[in-house]
Protein backbone atom coordinates (compact mmCIF):
# COMPACT_ATOMS: atom_id res chain seq x y z
CA UNK A 1 0.00 0.00 0.00
CA UNK A 2 3.06 2.41 0.75
CA UNK A 3 4.52 1.83 -3.19
CA UNK A 4 1.01 2.54 -4.56
CA UNK A 5 0.60 5.31 -2.31
CA UNK A 6 3.79 6.82 -3.49
CA UNK A 7 2.81 6.16 -7.16
CA UNK A 8 -0.63 8.30 -7.43
CA UNK A 9 1.62 11.16 -5.42
CA UNK A 10 1.43 14.16 -8.68
CA UNK A 11 4.53 14.75 -9.80
CA UNK A 12 4.89 18.75 -10.54
CA UNK A 13 5.99 19.35 -14.25
CA UNK A 14 8.73 21.08 -14.88
CA UNK A 15 8.15 24.07 -16.82
CA UNK A 16 7.11 24.44 -20.60
CA UNK A 17 7.44 26.83 -23.80
CA UNK A 18 6.06 26.55 -27.36
CA UNK A 19 8.51 26.14 -29.94
CA UNK A 20 8.23 26.26 -33.69
CA UNK A 21 10.57 24.44 -35.94
CA UNK A 22 11.65 27.01 -39.09
CA UNK A 23 11.34 24.60 -42.39
CA UNK A 24 10.91 25.13 -45.84
CA UNK A 25 7.44 25.33 -47.01
CA UNK A 26 7.42 23.92 -50.20
CA UNK A 27 3.68 24.64 -50.71
CA UNK A 28 2.36 24.54 -54.50
CA UNK A 29 0.22 27.59 -55.03
CA UNK A 30 -2.96 27.26 -57.91
CA UNK A 31 -3.39 23.60 -57.61
CA UNK A 32 -5.97 23.09 -60.43
CA UNK A 33 -3.21 24.34 -62.69
CA UNK A 34 -0.42 22.66 -61.73
CA UNK A 35 -2.16 19.62 -62.17
CA UNK A 36 -3.85 20.08 -65.42
CA UNK A 37 -0.07 21.15 -66.54
CA UNK A 38 1.45 18.19 -64.92
CA UNK A 39 -1.45 15.62 -66.32
CA UNK A 40 -0.91 17.51 -70.12
CA UNK A 41 2.70 17.07 -70.00
CA UNK A 42 2.37 13.40 -69.03
CA UNK A 43 -0.22 13.20 -72.12
CA UNK A 44 -2.43 11.23 -69.85
CA UNK A 45 -5.50 12.04 -72.02
CA UNK A 46 -3.99 10.43 -75.23
CA UNK A 47 -4.16 7.02 -73.34
CA UNK A 48 -7.60 6.70 -73.63
CA UNK A 49 -10.46 7.75 -76.36
CA UNK A 50 -13.18 10.16 -76.00
CA UNK A 51 -15.98 8.89 -73.56
CA UNK A 52 -13.89 6.45 -71.88
CA UNK A 53 -14.81 5.17 -68.55
CA UNK A 54 -12.08 6.06 -65.98
CA UNK A 55 -11.52 4.64 -62.62
CA UNK A 56 -10.15 7.24 -60.71
CA UNK A 57 -8.25 5.79 -57.12
CA UNK A 58 -8.24 7.53 -54.11
CA UNK A 59 -6.95 6.62 -51.26
CA UNK A 60 -8.25 6.71 -46.77
CA UNK A 61 -5.35 8.99 -45.87
CA UNK A 62 -5.51 12.65 -44.90
CA UNK A 63 -3.97 14.23 -47.28
CA UNK A 64 -3.62 17.86 -47.35
CA UNK A 65 -6.22 19.30 -50.07
CA UNK A 66 -7.46 16.02 -51.29
CA UNK A 67 -11.19 17.16 -52.34
CA UNK A 68 -8.96 20.03 -54.62
CA UNK A 69 -6.80 17.60 -56.00
CA UNK A 70 -9.11 14.70 -56.86
CA UNK A 71 -11.64 17.41 -57.92
CA UNK A 72 -8.97 18.81 -60.82
CA UNK A 73 -8.17 15.48 -61.64
CA UNK A 74 -11.75 14.90 -62.62
CA UNK A 75 -11.92 18.14 -64.16
CA UNK A 76 -8.85 17.34 -66.62
CA UNK A 77 -10.29 14.13 -67.71
CA UNK A 78 -14.08 15.31 -68.60
CA UNK A 79 -12.46 18.40 -70.58
CA UNK A 80 -10.66 15.89 -72.53
CA UNK A 81 -13.78 13.74 -73.10
CA UNK A 82 -13.75 11.14 -70.32
CA UNK A 83 -16.59 9.98 -67.89
CA UNK A 84 -14.73 9.24 -64.41
CA UNK A 85 -15.75 7.64 -61.64
CA UNK A 86 -14.01 7.47 -58.36
CA UNK A 87 -13.43 4.45 -56.15
CA UNK A 88 -11.60 3.78 -52.69
CA UNK A 89 -8.46 2.49 -53.35
CA UNK A 90 -8.12 0.70 -49.85
CA UNK A 91 -7.45 -2.49 -48.46
CA UNK A 92 -8.81 -3.65 -45.11
CA UNK A 93 -10.26 0.69 -44.33
CA UNK A 94 -13.46 1.35 -43.32
CA UNK A 95 -14.02 -1.61 -41.21
CA UNK A 96 -13.83 -3.93 -44.86
CA UNK A 97 -16.71 -2.79 -46.17
CA UNK A 98 -18.10 -1.00 -49.47
CA UNK A 99 -19.76 1.56 -47.12
CA UNK A 100 -17.94 2.46 -44.87
CA UNK A 101 -14.90 2.73 -47.38
CA UNK A 102 -17.84 5.13 -49.19
CA UNK A 103 -17.47 6.94 -45.93
CA UNK A 104 -14.07 7.58 -45.44
CA UNK A 105 -13.97 9.43 -48.56
CA UNK A 106 -16.91 11.15 -47.69
CA UNK A 107 -15.98 12.81 -44.72
CA UNK A 108 -12.52 14.12 -46.89
CA UNK A 109 -15.48 15.64 -49.25
CA UNK A 110 -14.63 13.21 -51.97
CA UNK A 111 -18.59 12.73 -53.46
CA UNK A 112 -19.92 13.40 -56.09
CA UNK A 113 -20.35 16.99 -55.04
CA UNK A 114 -17.37 17.83 -53.78
CA UNK A 115 -15.53 16.15 -56.48
CA UNK A 116 -17.80 16.06 -59.93
CA UNK A 117 -17.77 12.47 -60.48
CA UNK A 118 -19.67 9.68 -58.53
CA UNK A 119 -18.04 7.38 -56.10
CA UNK A 120 -18.82 3.54 -56.57
CA UNK A 121 -17.90 1.67 -54.14
CA UNK A 122 -17.57 -2.24 -53.46
CA UNK A 123 -15.43 -5.08 -52.18
CA UNK A 124 -15.70 -7.14 -55.35
CA UNK A 125 -12.37 -7.97 -57.15
CA UNK A 126 -11.84 -9.41 -60.51
CA UNK A 127 -8.80 -12.21 -60.25
CA UNK A 128 -5.53 -11.56 -62.30
CA UNK A 129 -3.96 -14.77 -61.82
CA UNK A 130 -1.14 -15.32 -60.26
CA UNK A 131 2.53 -13.82 -59.41
CA UNK A 132 6.04 -15.74 -59.88
CA UNK A 133 5.91 -16.14 -55.84
CA UNK A 134 2.44 -17.97 -55.93
CA UNK A 135 0.40 -14.79 -54.56
CA UNK A 136 -3.29 -14.46 -56.42
CA UNK A 137 -3.23 -10.81 -57.60
CA UNK A 138 -7.03 -8.77 -57.77
CA UNK A 139 -8.20 -5.77 -59.14
CA UNK A 140 -11.31 -4.19 -58.12
CA UNK A 141 -13.65 -5.25 -60.25
CA UNK A 142 -15.03 -1.50 -61.03
CA UNK A 143 -11.85 -0.69 -62.09
CA UNK A 144 -11.24 -3.57 -63.87
CA UNK A 145 -14.50 -3.33 -66.07
CA UNK A 146 -13.59 0.10 -66.93
CA UNK A 147 -11.43 1.18 -69.79
CA UNK A 148 -8.38 2.84 -67.69
CA UNK A 149 -7.50 3.26 -64.17
CA UNK A 150 -5.80 6.84 -62.96
CA UNK A 151 -4.40 6.87 -59.45
CA UNK A 152 -4.05 9.28 -56.94
CA UNK A 153 -1.93 8.99 -54.20
CA UNK A 154 0.90 10.05 -51.89
CA UNK A 155 4.32 8.83 -52.36
CA UNK A 156 6.22 8.93 -48.52
CA UNK A 157 8.13 6.29 -46.02
CA UNK A 158 6.23 3.29 -44.99
CA UNK A 159 5.66 2.97 -41.43
CA UNK A 160 6.37 -1.06 -41.65
CA UNK A 161 9.87 -0.95 -43.94
CA UNK A 162 12.21 0.88 -45.59
CA UNK A 163 13.27 0.14 -49.05
CA UNK A 164 13.49 2.37 -52.43
CA UNK A 165 9.93 1.73 -52.76
CA UNK A 166 7.40 2.27 -50.11
CA UNK A 167 3.73 3.64 -49.99
CA UNK A 168 3.04 5.76 -53.02
CA UNK A 169 1.22 4.51 -56.72
CA UNK A 170 2.44 1.13 -56.81
CA UNK A 171 1.30 0.21 -53.29
CA UNK A 172 -2.04 1.43 -53.84
CA UNK A 173 -1.78 -0.40 -57.72
CA UNK A 174 -0.92 -3.94 -55.48
CA UNK A 175 -3.15 -3.21 -52.03
CA UNK A 176 -5.51 -0.44 -52.42
CA UNK A 177 -6.84 -2.09 -55.81
CA UNK A 178 -6.87 -5.48 -54.69
CA UNK A 179 -9.22 -4.21 -52.12
CA UNK A 180 -9.91 -6.56 -48.93
CA UNK A 181 -9.31 -10.13 -50.34
CA UNK A 182 -5.86 -8.70 -51.62
CA UNK A 183 -5.08 -6.94 -48.41
CA UNK A 184 -4.95 -10.37 -46.56
CA UNK A 185 -3.03 -12.52 -48.95
CA UNK A 186 -0.47 -9.37 -49.64
CA UNK A 187 0.25 -9.36 -46.12
CA UNK A 188 0.59 -12.84 -45.27
CA UNK A 189 3.51 -12.90 -47.68
CA UNK A 190 4.75 -10.10 -46.96
CA UNK A 191 5.58 -11.62 -43.38
CA UNK A 192 8.22 -13.76 -45.28
CA UNK A 193 9.33 -11.82 -48.46
CA UNK A 194 8.70 -8.13 -47.08
CA UNK A 195 6.11 -5.53 -48.24
CA UNK A 196 8.24 -3.84 -50.76
CA UNK A 197 8.61 -7.08 -52.70
CA UNK A 198 5.21 -7.80 -52.73
CA UNK A 199 4.37 -4.07 -53.34
CA UNK A 200 6.83 -4.89 -56.78
CA UNK A 201 5.74 -8.04 -57.82
CA UNK A 202 1.82 -7.41 -57.34
CA UNK A 203 1.86 -4.23 -58.71
CA UNK A 204 3.48 -5.32 -62.12
CA UNK A 205 0.77 -7.77 -62.61
CA UNK A 206 -1.75 -5.34 -62.12
CA UNK A 207 0.24 -3.05 -64.58
CA UNK A 208 0.30 -5.85 -66.53
CA UNK A 209 -3.39 -5.69 -67.12
CA UNK A 210 -2.98 -2.32 -69.86
CA UNK A 211 -5.64 -0.75 -67.86
CA UNK A 212 -3.11 1.35 -65.40
CA UNK A 213 -2.90 5.15 -67.37
CA UNK A 214 -0.62 6.44 -64.76
CA UNK A 215 -1.04 8.42 -61.60
CA UNK A 216 -0.73 12.06 -59.73
CA UNK A 217 1.97 11.25 -57.18
CA UNK A 218 1.42 14.07 -54.59
CA UNK A 219 4.02 14.83 -51.84
CA UNK A 220 4.17 16.65 -49.01
CA UNK A 221 6.63 19.15 -47.04
CA UNK A 222 7.44 19.45 -43.37
CA UNK A 223 4.36 21.29 -43.34
CA UNK A 224 1.96 18.63 -44.34
CA UNK A 225 1.80 21.01 -47.23
CA UNK A 226 1.19 20.28 -51.04
CA UNK A 227 4.75 20.37 -52.24
CA UNK A 228 4.62 18.38 -55.21
CA UNK A 229 2.15 17.15 -57.70
CA UNK A 230 3.61 15.01 -60.28
CA UNK A 231 1.70 13.10 -62.96
CA UNK A 232 3.17 9.97 -64.01
CA UNK A 233 2.50 8.10 -67.33
CA UNK A 234 2.45 4.43 -67.36
CA UNK A 235 3.02 4.87 -71.15
CA UNK A 236 6.94 4.32 -71.03
CA UNK A 237 6.38 1.09 -69.10
CA UNK A 238 6.48 -0.06 -65.24
CA UNK A 239 10.14 0.05 -64.98
CA UNK A 240 10.15 3.32 -65.78
CA UNK A 241 7.11 4.04 -63.47
CA UNK A 242 8.70 2.74 -60.77
CA UNK A 243 11.56 4.33 -61.23
CA UNK A 244 9.78 7.71 -61.30
CA UNK A 245 8.12 6.88 -58.09
CA UNK A 246 11.68 5.83 -56.58
CA UNK A 247 13.27 9.50 -57.27
CA UNK A 248 9.89 11.44 -55.58
CA UNK A 249 10.25 9.07 -52.56
CA UNK A 250 13.59 10.00 -52.23
CA UNK A 251 12.87 13.91 -52.60
CA UNK A 252 10.20 13.67 -50.07
CA UNK A 253 12.15 11.80 -47.73
CA UNK A 254 14.69 14.35 -47.80
CA UNK A 255 11.52 16.93 -46.90
CA UNK A 256 10.65 15.31 -43.55
CA UNK A 257 10.26 16.62 -40.06
CA UNK A 258 11.25 15.08 -37.47
CA UNK A 259 10.85 16.01 -33.13
CA UNK A 260 12.73 18.86 -32.20
CA UNK A 261 15.11 17.20 -30.38
CA UNK A 262 17.63 14.32 -30.35
CA UNK A 263 16.15 12.43 -27.05
CA UNK A 264 13.04 13.38 -25.41
CA UNK A 265 12.40 11.07 -22.10
CA UNK A 266 8.44 11.56 -22.57
CA UNK A 267 6.58 12.16 -25.81
CA UNK A 268 2.68 13.49 -25.21
CA UNK A 269 0.65 12.81 -28.72
CA UNK A 270 -2.71 14.68 -28.30
CA UNK A 271 -4.41 12.23 -31.02
CA UNK A 272 -3.30 9.02 -32.97
CA UNK A 273 -5.20 7.70 -35.75
CA UNK A 274 -5.58 6.08 -39.59
CA UNK A 275 -6.04 9.37 -41.16
CA UNK A 276 -2.43 10.56 -39.38
CA UNK A 277 -1.10 7.71 -40.35
CA UNK A 278 -1.27 3.91 -41.40
CA UNK A 279 0.20 2.58 -38.28
CA UNK A 280 -1.78 5.24 -35.70
CA UNK A 281 1.41 7.37 -35.48
CA UNK A 282 4.48 7.90 -37.89
CA UNK A 283 7.07 4.83 -37.09
CA UNK A 284 9.96 7.14 -38.35
CA UNK A 285 8.25 10.03 -36.02
CA UNK A 286 7.93 8.16 -32.78
CA UNK A 287 11.15 5.82 -33.65
CA UNK A 288 8.91 2.47 -32.78
CA UNK A 289 8.97 -0.55 -35.07
CA UNK A 290 5.46 -1.95 -35.80
CA UNK A 291 6.63 -4.85 -33.98
CA UNK A 292 7.15 -2.48 -31.22
CA UNK A 293 10.91 -2.23 -30.93
CA UNK A 294 11.85 0.89 -29.87
CA UNK A 295 14.26 3.47 -31.36
CA UNK A 296 15.09 0.96 -34.56
CA UNK A 297 15.87 4.09 -36.96
CA UNK A 298 19.46 5.35 -36.19
CA UNK A 299 18.79 8.65 -37.66
CA UNK A 300 15.49 9.50 -35.99
CA UNK A 301 15.26 11.52 -32.71
CA UNK A 302 15.32 8.54 -29.76
CA UNK A 303 12.24 8.60 -27.67
CA UNK A 304 11.72 6.76 -24.44
CA UNK A 305 8.11 6.89 -23.81
CA UNK A 306 4.92 7.28 -25.39
CA UNK A 307 1.89 9.02 -24.14
CA UNK A 308 -1.19 8.66 -26.58
CA UNK A 309 -4.43 10.94 -25.31
CA UNK A 310 -7.06 10.43 -27.42
CA UNK A 311 -8.36 9.00 -31.21
CA UNK A 312 -8.96 11.28 -33.49
CA UNK A 313 -12.45 11.34 -35.24
CA UNK A 314 -11.45 10.53 -38.45
CA UNK A 315 -9.82 7.07 -37.73
CA UNK A 316 -13.56 5.80 -37.97
CA UNK A 317 -12.20 4.02 -33.53
CA UNK A 318 -9.66 2.26 -35.78
CA UNK A 319 -7.04 2.06 -33.17
CA UNK A 320 -4.66 0.69 -35.18
CA UNK A 321 -1.23 2.03 -33.49
CA UNK A 322 -2.47 2.02 -30.06
CA UNK A 323 0.15 -0.70 -28.96
CA UNK A 324 2.92 1.98 -30.05
CA UNK A 325 2.60 3.91 -27.34
CA UNK A 326 3.37 3.07 -23.57
CA UNK A 327 0.69 4.40 -22.01
CA UNK A 328 -2.87 5.81 -22.76
CA UNK A 329 -5.70 7.67 -21.33
CA UNK A 330 -8.83 6.22 -20.49
CA UNK A 331 -10.66 8.39 -22.99
CA UNK A 332 -8.40 6.97 -26.14
CA UNK A 333 -9.38 3.57 -24.93
CA UNK A 334 -13.29 3.96 -24.46
CA UNK A 335 -13.51 5.32 -28.41
CA UNK A 336 -11.82 2.03 -29.65
CA UNK A 337 -14.42 0.18 -31.86
CA UNK A 338 -12.41 -3.39 -31.87
CA UNK A 339 -14.07 -4.89 -34.95
CA UNK A 340 -12.40 -2.86 -37.40
CA UNK A 341 -9.71 -2.17 -35.70
CA UNK A 342 -9.10 -6.29 -35.22
CA UNK A 343 -9.92 -6.30 -38.66
CA UNK A 344 -7.36 -4.11 -40.00
CA UNK A 345 -4.63 -4.97 -37.66
CA UNK A 346 -5.31 -9.02 -38.44
CA UNK A 347 -5.07 -8.08 -42.16
CA UNK A 348 -2.04 -6.20 -42.15
CA UNK A 349 -0.39 -9.30 -39.79
CA UNK A 350 0.82 -6.82 -37.08
CA UNK A 351 -0.83 -7.93 -33.70
CA UNK A 352 1.59 -5.77 -31.63
CA UNK A 353 0.30 -2.72 -33.18
CA UNK A 354 -3.16 -2.86 -31.25
CA UNK A 355 -1.96 -4.50 -27.69
CA UNK A 356 -3.33 -2.52 -25.01
CA UNK A 357 -1.54 -0.30 -23.04
CA UNK A 358 -1.32 0.34 -19.39
CA UNK A 359 -4.20 3.51 -19.46
CA UNK A 360 -5.42 5.67 -16.72
CA UNK A 361 -8.11 8.01 -16.55
CA UNK A 362 -6.43 11.60 -16.48
CA UNK A 363 -3.16 12.90 -18.14
CA UNK A 364 -1.88 13.87 -15.14
CA UNK A 365 -2.01 10.25 -13.09
CA UNK A 366 -0.83 8.84 -16.88
CA UNK A 367 2.41 11.22 -16.73
CA UNK A 368 3.26 10.81 -12.89
CA UNK A 369 3.02 6.96 -13.52
CA UNK A 370 5.36 7.00 -16.96
CA UNK A 371 7.98 9.09 -15.87
CA UNK A 372 9.37 7.02 -13.06
CA UNK A 373 10.38 4.22 -15.86
CA UNK A 374 12.75 6.84 -17.72
CA UNK A 375 15.96 6.02 -15.72
CA UNK A 376 16.25 9.46 -13.82
CA UNK A 377 16.36 9.24 -10.46
CA UNK A 378 15.60 13.06 -10.10
CA UNK A 379 12.30 13.39 -11.26
CA UNK A 380 12.28 17.10 -12.38
CA UNK A 381 15.53 15.77 -15.23
CA UNK A 382 12.84 14.37 -16.66
CA UNK A 383 11.91 15.77 -20.56
CA UNK A 384 9.13 16.50 -22.29
CA UNK A 385 7.47 17.06 -26.20
CA UNK A 386 3.98 17.35 -26.62
CA UNK A 387 2.57 17.45 -30.31
CA UNK A 388 -0.48 17.01 -31.89
CA UNK A 389 -0.12 13.79 -33.94
CA UNK A 390 2.71 12.76 -36.12
CA UNK A 391 1.70 14.39 -39.08
CA UNK A 392 1.81 18.21 -37.46
CA UNK A 393 5.22 18.57 -36.13
CA UNK A 394 5.99 22.41 -36.95
CA UNK A 395 4.32 24.05 -33.64
CA UNK A 396 5.13 22.25 -29.98
CA UNK A 397 5.27 22.20 -27.14
CA UNK A 398 8.09 21.25 -25.08
CA UNK A 399 9.68 20.83 -21.17
CA UNK A 400 11.78 24.30 -19.93
CA UNK A 401 14.58 21.42 -19.25
CA UNK A 402 14.56 20.34 -23.09
CA UNK A 403 15.68 23.41 -24.24
CA UNK A 404 19.04 23.18 -24.49
CA UNK A 405 18.91 20.23 -26.53
CA UNK A 406 16.48 21.45 -29.33
CA UNK A 407 17.57 21.37 -33.09
CA UNK A 408 19.28 24.41 -34.17
CA UNK A 409 16.53 25.10 -36.11
CA UNK A 410 13.74 25.34 -33.52
CA UNK A 411 13.27 28.54 -32.17
CA UNK A 412 11.66 28.93 -28.47
CA UNK A 413 8.07 31.20 -29.06
CA UNK A 414 7.05 31.75 -25.69
CA UNK A 415 8.02 32.37 -22.17
CA UNK A 416 7.98 29.84 -20.21
CA UNK A 417 4.52 28.42 -18.48
CA UNK A 418 3.55 26.36 -15.63
CA UNK A 419 1.41 23.37 -16.56
CA UNK A 420 -2.63 24.24 -16.08
CA UNK A 421 -4.62 20.83 -15.24
CA UNK A 422 -8.61 21.09 -15.21
CA UNK A 423 -10.90 19.79 -12.74
CA UNK A 424 -10.19 15.93 -13.99
CA UNK A 425 -6.78 16.16 -13.92
CA UNK A 426 -6.26 16.75 -17.53
CA UNK A 427 -4.81 19.23 -19.49
CA UNK A 428 -6.25 21.69 -21.98
CA UNK A 429 -6.55 22.01 -25.60
CA UNK A 430 -3.57 21.20 -27.37
CA UNK A 431 -1.86 24.71 -26.61
CA UNK A 432 -1.32 25.83 -30.53
CA UNK A 433 -4.77 26.06 -30.69
CA UNK A 434 -4.27 29.13 -29.73
CA UNK A 435 -2.47 32.10 -30.63
CA UNK A 436 1.19 32.02 -29.91
CA UNK A 437 2.98 35.44 -29.33
CA UNK A 438 4.02 37.12 -32.35
CA UNK A 439 7.18 38.21 -31.00
CA UNK A 440 9.58 35.85 -29.11
CA UNK A 441 12.29 38.47 -28.55
CA UNK A 442 11.15 39.65 -24.92
CA UNK A 443 10.91 36.73 -23.56
CA UNK A 444 14.06 34.81 -25.40
CA UNK A 445 16.55 36.73 -22.79
CA UNK A 446 14.98 35.52 -20.03
CA UNK A 447 15.29 32.34 -20.70
CA UNK A 448 18.82 32.85 -21.82
CA UNK A 449 19.28 34.16 -18.20
CA UNK A 450 17.60 31.39 -16.59
CA UNK A 451 19.59 28.50 -18.52
CA UNK A 452 22.51 30.36 -18.07
CA UNK A 453 22.03 30.24 -14.41
CA UNK A 454 22.11 26.51 -14.59
CA UNK A 455 25.35 26.77 -17.01
CA UNK A 456 23.52 25.77 -20.20
CA UNK A 457 22.21 27.94 -23.04
CA UNK A 458 19.71 28.17 -25.33
CA UNK A 459 19.67 27.10 -28.97
CA UNK A 460 17.47 28.41 -31.74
Amino acid sequence: MLVDAMLVDAINLPRFVLAEQILPNRAITHIPEHIRKEMSEAGIASQFRPGARIAVGVGSRGIANIQLIVRSVVSFLKEHGANPFVFPAMGSHGAATAEGQTDVLAHYGIDEAGVGAPVVSSLEVSSLGKTPEGMEAYLDKNAYNSDGVFLIGRVKWHTDFSGALESGLFKMMAIGLGKFAGAVQYHTFAYKLGLEEVIRSVGAKVFATGKILGGLAVQEGAHHETAGLVAVSAAHGVQAMMAREEELLREVKSWMAKLPAPEIDILIVDEIGKNISGAGMDTKVINRAIQGNYNPFPDTPVVHRIYARALSELSYRNAVGVGLADVIHDRLLNAVDWNPTYINSLTASTPSAIRTPIHFSSDREALTRIARTVGKAHLPDVTYCRIRNTMELMHVEVSENLIPTLYPHVRVVSAPFDVQWNAEGDFEAYPWAKEAPEDAGDFEGALQTANAAAGESVRG
